[in-house]
């Protein structure tokens, strides 16, 4: 397998840092070039980041001279991951993708572009075929592909074996979701200690309309929705990683009894298995019997913090089931997601 030489934008937010806690020692990907504002510009990264990650910075990263964010600057990169700040990644991460450089974005400017790939791996490998309709560049060699928001991969994993058994309905949901998710410094310690915010801004509409993206089938050159209402409260709690979700769906084909989604559940299979991406979790749905579970503290790192956890999968009052999920929201909803997208990206023979 060739050796990538890859960047990091927005590589001193709280972001940038997990993919470079995540990608050192990667077996395919090498961290070469450094981006974030001018203000960073210029110094050692150790020297610009207030680096908040649980190891110490990285002894091949920490000297590294910071860049700005510009594609002229990373001369010899094959590719860039983006942790870029909503309010300058369009801006940038087109300049990238228009210089022919990729960009794997965690940003969500470019999700609900009709050509650009939303991708989880393991729900929808297929819209990577995108790709060759977007228009950035003329020989098709700069391009966006984005991962979903950190709240839609545990919604989103644990719907696809639902949706492609069931047919889904509607779906309404109550997300709990970690204080790592605000960013730094996120939210002060007066506002979320020993309480729940009801409301984060701007996330129930993501919730709502990027499942049905992920969960759509690919036409020529765009994807066709899938057809279901999803209601969404979005809160935050004292947790530090793992976004909880509480939900409740009705299903196009009930099922015969409450066992019977539980074995759907329990007997998925990943469409990427076999691929041998070195991020992608072994086992990246587990069921949990015992209604204690999950528990982001106890759970949300299990498979390197790639799994989605399930449990009190039971018959509902109201709808057909009720369950929950988790997944790690910095790790599997946000840098780890974007890698493991790149890994497909290489499989599939689009990263050359």
């Amino acid at each position: 397998m060739k050796n990538y030489n890859v960047g990091v934008l927005g590589a001193t937010g709280a972001v940038g840092q997990k993919f470079i806690r995540l990608l050192q020692n990667h077996p395919w990907f090498t961290i070469k070039a450094l981006g974030a504002s001018g203000r960073s510009a210029g110094k050692s990264y150790k020297d610009a980041a207030n680096w908040i990650e649980s190891t110490p910075i990285p002894s091949a990263i920490e000297n590294i001279l910071v860049k700005n964010c510009s594609a002229s600057e990373f001369e010899g990169i094959d590719f860039v991951f983006s942790g870029l700040d909503s309010s300058v990644a369009t801006e940038i991460e087109g300049e990238f993708a228009r210089a022919g450089i990729p960009v794997i974005s965690n940003a969500k400017n470019y999700r609900t572009q009709p050509n650009v790939p939303l991708l989880v791996p393991e729900v929808n490998p297929d819209h990577i075929e995108l790709i060759k309709t977007q228009t950035f560049t003329d020989d098709g060699s700069g391009w966006i592909v984005t991962n979903p928001n950190c709240v839609v991969i545990p919604l989103v994993m644990s719907l696809r074996p639902l949706f492609d058994n069931f047919g889904v309905k509607s779906v309404i949901l109550t997300s709990l979701q970690a204080i790592s998710g605000a960013g730094y410094p996120g939210v002060p310690s007066l506002d979320i200690l020993g309480n729940v915010i009801p409301f984060i801004g701007g996330e129930e509409p993501k919730i709502a309309d990027e499942p049905l993206k992920l969960l759509g089938t690919l036409k020529k050159d765009s994807v066709e929705y899938a057809r279901f209402p999803i209601q969404a409260t979005a809160t935050r709690v004292p947790v530090l990683n793992g976004h909880f979700l509480s939900i409740t769906a009705a299903l196009e084909t009930p099922p015969a009894d409450i066992d019977e989604v539980i074995n759907v559940l329990k007997d998925w299979k990943s469409p990427i298995a076999e691929l041998g991406l070195p991020s992608a979790p072994g086992y990246p749905l587990h069921v949990y019997d015992d209604p204690r579970y999950p528990q982001p503290r106890l759970h949300a790192d299990s498979e390197n913090g790639m799994q989605t956890a399930i449990g009190r999968v039971r018959s509902s009052n109201v709808f057909d089931i009720s369950y929950v999920a988790m997944a790690h929201n910095t790790i599997r909803g946000a840098a780890g997601g974007a890698i493991l997208n790149a890994e497909l990206l290489v499989k599939k023979g689009y990263l050359n």
